[in-house]
């Protein structure tokens, strides 16, 4: 990850409030000091500017984000939050509408064939300083990604260009990657293989352009601060407390600047926990809230109108199998695997709304070829059965030369519903298996670190789609794919993934897909828990929020105030 500043000013009044804010809370008790130690960084956004949820004189709006941008340098960015901000930042070739259709975005038109694409790029797509985007500032990013020197986990999904997989494994110079810039407003692409589908995959947050220039003058740190990068998208953004909070106005070079209604977004809060949202909402100080558990019934009583929406999102448990790790063996996995319960995850440990229970890396929305994936292609079924699992663990235990298993670590986001889930794994482990899971709590950003490096057993991971086909969730697995932290590598696996790649006939896809899937469930990769929802509500006054399963989750780049809900 690179690294991120903190302002020197704002950090020592937000120091000041600290020490206050310390000796308030010895005044009121533990339960208090433990709300306040989770919100704190909360409060010390407010210099960004008002902390009313809508401000219709200025079109303002103030939020909570539930974590620091880890990244906002687009050939680096893997998170869903890196890439919320960016959507709201940063525009690429095409972009999607408020009914989330692909549309024109810096490029006005295009041709899409089995062997390529040309783009046209508008005369009139600027970047923040006035200058035009051009051809050339695709090409550079897109080298940039697929560079070796990046070390982009993000790579794998420019594979889908020529020489981009050769060029990130080292065996050709980034020049000869498939992308050119024909004149400043003319881009052609060629593609490693036929593809259908490229028009959605463009879209995604990887392909968005940098300028070199630029990019050279920050020496590394492109996408670190404010003032570390340039924007080309409907805002930019003005300040950046990091940990505290985040604001954007209104671009005045945007192409579709009088479609936005917005003048500016202010992030004021940032934080994980939902009661903290919760209260913020309650107090008029932010325009929309997730909820938990406990604010939904909070919700209900105030008769808010309450939203929701299936996110897309997968979550499970995944397994690292590095050679220095004792989950590198099967029986191991295995024994895990079948003492897990995805029901019992959802309904008496979570016990959020909108929650599915998961049994395969494949979300139930992606489709197959007539129907849904998952009804023409059910997953295997895994019953729990804790007789089967010991004696897998026995078997783990000769082949490892061990008489015990040591404890095994657990890496976990420092979020309450990651908490809970963390200490249900530690006790169902303890209890059925007799094995001790040893619980590392990190926050957003460290435990990416942490994946990255390889520093867990076993760590809490979730997937979203980038693009709408099965592969997007497919090829997470594939051993050449850096998101894939736990090294998994199949040679069966990546044959699979590569079917899927250059077929075309969705027919011969769908069978390798759901090969995947019994692979998965074999080879115990990953243990399943669920596919989440979400339930929020929002002011009265703020319309034109868009929810989407890919791409940028909320964007309020469509957004406008009511004013006569006021």
């Amino acid at each position: 990850m690179a690294d991120v500043t903190v302002d020197e000013s704002s950090f020592a009044r937000a120091a000041g409030r600290q020490l206050l804010i310390y000796g308030l809370l010895t005044l009121i008790g533990f339960t208090a000091i433990m709300f306040g130690l989770n919100v704190m960084a909360s409060f010390v956004g407010s210099d960004t500017g008002s902390s009313k949820a809508i401000d219709a004189s200025t079109k303002s709006i103030t939020l909570a984000l539930r974590d620091e941008p880890p990244q906002l340098d687009s050939t680096k960015a893997t998170d869903a939050i890196s890439g919320q901000i960016l959507g709201h930042v940063m525009e690429g070739l095409l972009r999607q509408d408020a009914q989330n259709k692909i549309q024109a975005g810096v490029a006005e038109t295009w041709e899409i064939t089995p062997e390529g694409a040309t783009f046209h790029l508008r005369p009139d797509a600027l970047w923040s300083d006035g200058k035009p985007v051009t051809a050339h500032d695709f090409v550079f990013s897109w080298r940039t990604v697929v560079d070796p020197k990046t070390a982009s986990e993000y790579a794998f999904i420019m594979y889908f260009v020529k020489n981009a997989e050769a060029i990130n494994l080292g065996t050709l110079p980034i020049t000869e990657l498939g992308v050119t810039g024909l004149d400043d407003r003319t881009l052609r692409v060629e593609f490693e293989r036929p593809l259908s589908f490229f028009e959605k995959v463009v879209a995604f947050k990887t392909f968005l352009p940098i300028r070199e220039d630029f990019y050279k003058q920050t020496k590394g740190r492109y996408g670190a601060d404010t003032h570390e990068m340039l924007y080309n998208g409907p805002f930019r953004v003005t300040s950046w407390v990091h940990g505290a909070s985040l604001k954007v106005v209104k671009s005045e070079h945007y192409w579709r600047r009088d479609e936005i209604k917005l003048n500016s977004i202010n992030w004021a809060y940032m934080t994980s926990d939902p009661n903290a949202t919760f209260n913020f909402f309650k107090d008029g100080k932010i325009a929309v809230a997730g909820l938990s558990a406990d604010s939904l019934a909070n919700a209900m009583e105030q008769r808010w109108q309450i939203k929701q929406f299936q996110e897309g999102v997968v979550f499970f448990l995944e397994f690292n199998q590095r050679p220095d790790r004792l989950t590198r063996n099967l029986n191991l996995r295995k024994a895990l695997q079948l003492v897990n319960d995805p029901s019992e995850v959802v309904n008496k440990v979570t016990k959020l709304p909108g929650y599915l229970v998961s049994d395969s890396l494949f979300p139930v929305y992606l489709d197959g070829v007539k129907d849904k994936f998952k009804v023409e292609k059910p997953p295997k079924q895994i019953v729990r059965d804790v007789a089967a699992a010991r004696r897998h663990l026995e078997l783990a235990k000769q082949e490892l030369g061990l008489k015990e298993i040591p404890p095994l670590a657990l890496l976990s986001d420092d979020t309450p519903t990651a908490n809970v889930m963390a200490e249900y794994y530690q006790g169902l482990f303890r209890d059925t298996l007799g094995l001790e899971l040893r619980i590392d709590k990190q926050i957003f950003k460290q435990r990416l670190a942490k994946m990255t490096s390889g520093e867990f057993d076993l760590v809490t991971a979730g997937w979203g789609p980038d693009y709408e086909d099965l592969l997007t969730f497919g090829d997470l697995f594939a051993s050449w794919n850096l998101n894939n932290r736990g090294r998994y590598a199949s040679a069966e696996y990546d044959r699979q993934v590569r079917i899927v790649q250059s077929s075309m006939d969705q027919v011969e896809r769908v069978e390798a897909f759901a090969k995947m899937q019994d692979l998965i469930i074999d080879d115990a990769v990953i243990l399943f828990n669920y596919e989440r929802g979400a339930s929020y509500v929002t002011h009265p006054q703020i319309k034109g929020i868009v929810r989407r399963v890919i791409g940028s989750d909320p964007d309020f780049s469509y957004a406008w105030i009511d004013e006569g809900q006021g």
